[in-house]
């Protein structure tokens, strides 16, 4: 028993002295890129069930000069995707919506109801819907400015044709995410921010975090900041066309809190273990034919280490706000980073990666 006993203190010591060295790295890796008086970030390492590092660096706002921290709420960009995705997908093993649905379904005014009923929620949240983004052609930059969700969804009904056959290509969508946000709002009668915060915020311990419904909350929350000619200029909301649509952007929140969804998320807090896999998991459709093997899960983007481990991540990007979520379930790993400026977001993932002695495949996104 003594020499059990032993032989567990020493494993326990040398994972420490690792986890040590890890937050060592990372601290003088975002240290030597961000300064404590300009816009910054906020960063968290999760090691098995423990944060082994989480810091604050710069300005959450520069006229303020609020100081951010690992509780600082910064707008997450296109992470939201994965809550909009996640919240589908419950309300499917609800019984309530499927995602083998047709547009149709829920929106039959189309202008060609066959591109509608020829759809799926599916092909929606992998982004291989062929919806045209047309949003630009229609609406001008000054509405753009406010245009919440259903404006900016109102274009997409008006399209004559698709871009491609749904399934045979890859092509980021962000006004399908927030046509799926609309569905959550049809099927619950509800604002989809609301039923967000109940079915996911609420059990995933997420307090604080709240989503754009219009304009963006502007207490306790970081501002978001391009360079320019050396000045720091906000960019924001008010600034950044289709900054109020919610359903591809509109999720603000902490690195804690993010670090509590990823731990919802593998623990079956709000949504099913199996369908969280199946979430994580490439989407493959008999038809595709871009010429690059498929990387998309129902939001997630799905890489693989050098020994054939996977990596789930998202990353965000709007305005000012820059950010990456990066898990490896199998190691129990999480890297997540909110910014309120522009950093060298791919280098710094493949630098924390390789402090733990992964290097990530990379995955040919098609143009």
């Amino acid at each position: 028993m003594k020499k059990l006993i032993l032989i567990l203190l020493i494993a326990a010591f040398a994972c420490s002295s690792k986890n040590e060295k890890i937050a060592k790295k990372a601290d003088q890796l975002f240290s030597a890129e961000f300064k404590g008086d300009e816009p910054g970030g906020a960063v968290l390492i999760m090691n098995g069930d423990s944060i082994i590092f989480e810091k604050g660096y710069g300005l959450a706002d520069i006229n303020t000069k609020e100081k951010i921290t690992p509780a600082t709420l910064f707008n997450t960009g296109s992470i939201t995707k994965t809550f909009v995705s996640n919240m589908i997908l419950l309300l499917a093993d609800q019984g309530k919506v499927s995602v083998n649905d047709s547009l149709f379904k829920y929106f039959p005014d189309f202008k060609n109801k066959n591109i509608a009923k020829e759809v799926r929620i599916h092909y929606m949240l992998a982004h291989t819907s062929g919806l045209q983004d047309n949003r630009r052609s229609i609406l001008d930059s000054i509405t753009l400015l406010t245009a919440k969700d259903q404006e900016n969804w109102n274009p997409i009904e008006q399209t004559d044709s698709l871009s491609f056959e749904p399934g045979s290509r890859y092509e980021y969508s962000n006004p399908a995410f927030n046509g799926l946000a609309l569905i959550i709002e049809k099927v619950t009668a509800r604002k989809w921010q609301q039923v967000v915060k109940e079915n996911i915020f609420k059990p995933a311990n997420m307090p604080t975090s709240r989503i754009t419904d219009g304009p963006y909350p502007q207490d306790s929350v970081a501002h978001g900041y391009v360079k320019v000619k050396n000045l720091f200029i906000k960019r924001d909301y008010g600034e950044e066309p289709t900054f109020a649509a919610a359903g591809n952007g509109g999720v603000w929140s902490s690195v804690r809190e993010l670090a509590n969804y990823e731990m919802a998320l593998r623990n079956g807090g709000f949504l099913k273990k199996d369908l969280v896999a199946h979430s994580r998991s490439i989407m493959r459709y008999s038809n595709r034919n871009d010429g690059v093997p498929p990387f998309i899960g129902y939001s997630w983007f799905i890489s693989e280490t050098q020994d054939s481990v996977k990596i789930v991540s998202h990353t965000g990007t709007q305005g000012g706000f820059y950010a990456d979520f990066v898990s490896i379930p199998q190691k129990k790993f999480l890297y997540v980073v909110l910014c309120n400026r522009s950093f060298p977001r791919k280098e710094f993932r493949k630098s924390i990666l390789e402090m733990i002695g992964v290097k990530e495949i990379p995955v040919p996104v098609p143009k």
